[in-house]
C-alpha cells in the first residue's frame, strides 16, 4: 500500500501542468521572465538544470502588448540568413504588425538557456493573438500566471458612483470661469 501512495506522489510531482498568462498591456520582457520559470520547471522542488521537468504556458492577447517609452519604433530585431547581403532588420511595430505573437516568442526564446533543451521547452509554448484558446487546450489549464503589472482602468470602466466618490484635489470657486 505504502509503493502506490508514493507513486501516486510521484506522478503527481513530475505531471506537467498548463499555466494560462494574459498579455494584455504587459511589457513582453516580464511576461518572458514569468513564463520562463514555468517553462524549466524552476518553480517546482524537484527542479534540476539537465532534467526536463518544465510545464506547458499558454500564452493569450499577444497582440495587445505593450512597451514603455518609445520602443515600438526605436527597437530593432535583427536576422541575417547567412548569405551576402542577406543582413535583415525589422523594428517592432513592423514584426508586430507582421506577426502579433512573434515578439513575445523572440523575448522568450532569448531569455531561455542557451542549450539542447531550449527547443523541447519552447514546444510548450503556445502563443495565441487574441484571446480565442482552442478546446482541446483550453480543457488542460489548471492555473493562471498573475499578470506581473496591474493593468489600470480606464475612465469609461468607472462607474459614476466611483468617479463622485473619488476625492478632489481642487474645487474651483463659484464665480470662477472657464476660458
Amino acid at each position: 500500500m505504502a509503493s502506490y501512495t508514493k507513486a501516486a506522489q510521484q506522478w503527481a510531482t513530475f505531471a506537467r501542468a498548463w499555466y494560462l498568462l494574459d498579455a494584455k498591456m504587459q511589457p513582453p520582457g516580464k511576461i518572458a521572465a514569468a513564463t520562463v520559470i514555468r517553462l524549466e520547471g524552476r518553480h517546482k522542488p524537484i527542479y534540476h538544470a539537465l532534467s526536463d521537468c518544465g510545464d506547458h504556458v499558454v500564452i493569450i492577447n499577444t497582440r495587445h502588448i505593450a512597451f514603455s517609452g518609445n520602443k515600438w519604433e526605436q527597437k530593432v530585431y535583427s536576422s541575417h540568413t547567412g548569405y551576402p547581403g542577406g543582413f535583415t532588420q525589422v523594428t517592432a511595430t513592423q514584426l508586430h504588425l507582421k506577426d502579433p505573437t512573434a515578439i513575445v516568442k523572440l523575448t522568450i526564446y532569448r531569455m531561455l538557456p542557451k542549450n539542447l533543451q531550449r527547443r523541447t521547452m519552447m514546444q510548450r509554448l503556445h502563443l495565441f493573438p487574441e484571446d480565442v484558446i482552442p478546446e482541446d487546450i483550453q480543457k488542460n489549464l489548471l492555473q493562471e500566471i498573475p499578470q506581473p503589472r496591474v493593468v489600470p482602468k480606464r475612465l469609461d470602466e468607472y462607474t459614476p458612483e466611483e468617479i463622485a466618490a473619488f476625492p478632489k484635489v481642487w474645487t474651483p470657486p463659484k464665480d470662477f470661469r472657464k476660458k
